[in-house]
C-alpha cells in the first residue's frame, strides 16, 4: 500500500508541475499570436489516452487512439490538448520550432506569420524561459503558502539538551560520539538541529566545534567524509537529537503491559546496561529477541526494575512520546505577506543548495547516487502528508527550472543559448545546426534518462 501512495503523490507532483511549465510556454505564445499545435501531459509515442480538440467550435474527443482524426489536422489553427501514456513529462508543440518532434516536413516550407521562427527573437527568448520562469514562481509559491498555512516548526539547536545521534558508528573514525552536540562549522553558528549536515556535506565545512560532557573540543573533518557518507546513503554525519525512552501508550496483551510497565516509565537500562536513549534501547533490544530481560526504569523519580519477556521482533508493546514531546521546539507563525519573502528565502535557499550540491555528482561516489523516478517517489512518504507534499512539489519545481535552464540542446537553456547568439550576431544558427543539435541533446538526456532509472532497478535488484 505504501508504495502506491508514494506513486500516486509523485504521478500528482509530475503532473502540476509539467502541466504548469508548459503553460508557461503555452502564454507567451498565445499572447504573441504564435500557433499551438498541440498540449500535452505526458509523452504520447505512438498512442495517447486521451485527446480534445475545438473543430470549427464544436468539442470533440477522442479516447485510446494511435493518431489525431484527419478532420483535426485538416483544422490547424486550434490546439489539440492530449494525455499520453509515458509519464516522463509533457510538451507542447508551437508551429515553426524545431522541438522534440523534429517535424522537418514543417520547416520545409516558407515561414509563415503565426510560426515561432517567424517572431522577433526576443518574442521567443521569452516563451522559451517561460517554462523556467513559472516552475521558479510557482516553487516560490508554494513555499510562501506552507508557511503562511502551517508556519515553520523546528529544534533550535541549543534545545537539542541530550546531544545528538550518529548516522553511522563509523563516525567515531573521525572523532565524533554518540551525544557529542555540534555546536558549529568553521566558525559558523549551527542555529537549527540538522543544519550542521548541510554545513558539511554542501557548504564544505570541515572544522567543528563539539560539546562533549560539558566540554568544548575541536574536530577537524577528513576531505573524504562526504565520499563516506555518500557511499554509505546517510544523509549526513548526524540522524536525530537524543531524547529519552518514556513511555507515552502501551499495547494492549503484549508483554510490557502484562509485565507492570506503565504510562509515564522513563526507561534507562536492560539487565544493567545503560540504555536511557531511544535509539540505544532499540538498538540493544535486537540482541535479546524472544529472552526475558530485567527492564529498569524511573517512575515518579523512583528507580524500579522488571521482568518482561521479549518478542520475537525485539519489542515488548509499548508506543513512545516522541521528540515533540520532550523537547522544546520552536513554532513561527506567518501572515499572508510575512509568507511571501519568507517563501521567495526558502526557495532561493533550496536553488543555492542544489546548486552547490551539483558537484558532488561528479565525484565517484556522488554519479552512483544518481536515480530516476523510483528514487524521486522514494522522497515522498509513505503516508499521504499535504504539508510534506507541497514541500516536495515546490523542491521539484525548483529542481525542474534549474534543469530545465541547463545549456544543452533540447532542452530551454539550449534554446535560450542559441537565441542569445542570434540576438548578439544578428541572424541565427542554421535550421540544419539546430536540427542536428536537438538530436544530439535528445540522446544526451536519453542516455542519463536509461542510467538514471537504470540505476534504480540495480538498487532494487541488488538491494543496494
Amino acid at each position: 500500500m505504501e508504495i502506491w501512495i508514494k506513486a500516486a503523490q509523485l504521478f500528482l507532483s509530475l503532473a502540476i508541475l509539467v502541466s504548469l511549465h508548459e503553460l508557461g510556454h503555452f502564454i507567451p505564445a498565445k499572447l504573441f499570436k504564435t500557433r499551438i499545435e498541440k498540449f500535452y501531459l505526458f509523452f504520447n509515442p505512438g498512442f495517447s489516452l486521451f485527446r480534445y480538440k475545438r473543430i470549427n467550435g464544436i468539442k470533440k474527443y477522442s479516447w485510446f487512439t494511435k493518431e489525431s482524426p484527419k478532420e483535426w489536422k485538416e483544422d490547424e489553427s486550434t490546439t489539440e490538448w492530449g494525455i499520453g501514456w509515458l509519464p516522463l513529462g509533457g510538451y507542447v508543440k508551437i508551429a515553426g520550432m524545431i522541438d522534440e518532434s523534429m517535424d522537418k516536413e514543417q520547416l520545409e516550407k516558407p515561414a509563415e506569420p503565426w510560426e515561432f521562427r517567424s517572431k522577433p527573437a526576443w518574442q521567443r527568448l521569452i516563451v522559451m524561459i517561460g517554462g523556467v520562469v513559472v516552475n521558479l514562481l510557482l516553487g516560490f509559491f508554494i513555499y510562501s503558502m506552507v508557511l503562511f498555512i502551517w508556519g515553520t516548526e523546528y529544534l533550535p539547536n541549543e534545545n537539542a539538551v541530550y546531544g545528538t545521534h550518529l548516522t553511522d558508528e563509523s563516525m567515531a573514525n573521525y572523532g565524533l560520539y554518540e551525544g557529542d552536540k555540534i555546536i558549529s562549522a568553521d566558525g559558523m553558528l549551527s542555529e537549527k538541529f540538522g543544519d550542521i549536515n548541510q554545513m558539511i556535506v554542501i557548504d564544505g565545512a570541515r572544522n567543528l566545534k563539539v560539546l562533549r560532557n560539558n566540554e568544548e573540543k575541536q574536530i577537524t573533518l577528513p576531505k573524504g567524509i562526504v565520499d563516506t557518507i555518500l557511499s554509505k546513503k546517510l544523509k549526513g554525519v548526524i540522524s536525530g537529537p537524543r531524547y529519552p525512552n518514556v513511555v507515552k501508550e502501551l499495547i494492549d496483551t503484549m508483554p510490557a503491559i502484562k509485565a507492570g510497565l506503565q504510562v509515564g516509565d522513563s526507561i534507562i537500562e536492560i539487565n544493567g546496561l545503560p540504555c536511557s536513549f531511544l535509539l540505544d534501547f532499540q538498538k540493544e533490544m535486537q540482541n535479546h529477541k524472544s529472552q526475558e530481560i530485567n527492564l529498569g526504569f524511573y517512575r515518579n523519580n523512583e528507580k524500579m526494575n522488571l521482568s518482561v519477556m521479549v518478542t520475537e521482533n525485539g519489542t515488548i508493546g509499548y508506543y513512545q512520546k516522541s521528540p515533540d514531546d520532550l523537547l522544546s521546539f520552536k513554532t513561527q507563525e506567518f501572515g499572508f505577506i510575512e509568507a511571501i519573502p519568507a517563501g521567495i528565502s526558502e526557495g532561493t535557499e533550496t536553488l543555492s543548495n542544489y546548486v552547490k550540491s551539483m558537484s558532488l555528482l561528479f565525484t565517484k561516489e556522488g554519479v552512483k547516487q544518481i536515480g530516476g523516478f523510483g528514487t524521486i517517489g522514494g522522497i515522498f512518504p509513505g503516508t499521504w502528508d499535504w504539508k510534506r507534499f507541497w514541500l516536495l512539489t515546490a523542491f521539484l519545481s525548483i529542481i525542474l527550472a534549474f534543469m530545465n535552464i541547463l545549456p544543452i540542446p533540447a532542452l530551454d537553456g539550449g534554446h535560450v543559448v542559441f537565441l542569445i547568439y542570434e540576438m548578439i550576431s544578428g541572424k541565427p544558427p542554421s535550421e540544419n545546426f539546430l536540427t542536428k543539435a536537438q538530436v544530439v541533446g535528445m540522446v544526451l538526456l536519453l542516455t542519463l534518462l536509461v542510467y538514471a532509472n537504470g540505476m534504480d532497478i540495480y538498487r532494487w535488484i541488488s538491494g543496494a
